[in-house]
Formats: structure tokens, sequence, C-alpha cells
């Protein structure tokens, strides 16, 4: 199960908030946060070290770069799981859910 309170709050630390950010502007950050949990997951299940996810994730990117400072954060969350939860559920999802809900 995704720790729930441990991803509302991290989500709760990327979300752009206040009246001038639309709803198509929240949904494309939410989505890029998405996407940068699920390359950490991703990187997770190919076994690559936590120390180098940073580089291998960035190398990849398909976001703007500004989202690449949530790599760190949301790097430990993950690796802290148990390989069994990382591979069984999809955390990006579970991310964008929570990202909208903010």
């Amino acid at each position: 199960m995704v720790k729930i309170s441990m991803l509302a709050v991290a989500a709760g630390l990327f979300v752009v908030s206040g009246p001038a950010l639309a709803q198509a502007d929240k949904e494309t950050t939410c989505v890029h946060q998405a996407s940068v949990v699920g390359a950490v997951r991703q990187a997770r299940i190919d076994r690559v070290k936590e120390r180098d996810v940073q580089g291998k994730v960035v190398a990849q990117a398909t976001w703007p770069e500004s989202f690449n400072t949530a790599i760190p954060l949301v790097t430990p969350w993950i690796y802290e799981m148990k390989m069994r939860d990382v591979k069984e559920q999809d955390l990006a999802a579970a991310w964008k859910e929570m990202c909208l809900a903010q």
C-alpha cells in the first residue's frame, strides 16, 4: 500500500497554488510531477543505486528542467518502499491523483 500520508505531504511540496494557477496549468504540473515519480520508480525497478538515480533520471527526462528538483525528494520515498510494492503499484498515477487533489 502506498504510504498516503507521506505521498500527500510530498505532493503538497510541489503543487503551485493560488488563484492565478489555472486548472490546465495545475494538471500539466501534476502530469510532469507524475512523470518524475514514474521515472524514479523505473530506476528502482531497474536496480539503479539510490545515489545514482538523479543522473539516470535526468539523462532520460522528458519534462521541463525545473521539475528535476523533485527527484531527490521523491527518491527516498520510493527507495524506502518494498520492491514488491514498487512493482505492483502505479506510483505515478497515485502521485497525480494526490497532486490534483491539492
